[in-house]
Order: structure tokens, then sequence, then C-alpha cells
């Protein structure tokens, strides 16, 4: 799977864990939930653990 990343702002193309550009923290979003500002700066994210769903 490629890098999936994307910055406040935007919406999240896929479920997951996001973890925030210099930071160790994560935060989920669904798909189509907008990023938000991470500690009142704009940031770029990481995908680093998608949801895995269940056929």
């Amino acid at each position: 799977m490629p890098t999936i990343k994307v910055s406040t702002g935007e919406k999240a193309r896929v479920s997951g864990q996001y973890r925030p550009a210099g930071s160790r923290k994560e935060i989920t979003l669904s798909r189509g939930d907008r990023v938000p500002p991470y500690d009142g700066e704009a940031k770029k994210f990481t995908l680093v653990d998608p949801t895995k769903h269940k056929n």
C-alpha cells in the first residue's frame, strides 16, 4: 500500500489512525472527515494503521 498523507483542512480518503508530522501521538479519522489543526497548527498527517473491515 502506498504512503497516504493528508494535510489540515483536507478530507481523509481512507479511515484509520493518522500520525501528525513530528509527533508520536495518533488520531482517528474516518473516510470523509476533515483533518483538524493539531496543537493549533496546520500539519501533515500520515496514515499508519488503516481500518480493517470484515467481509
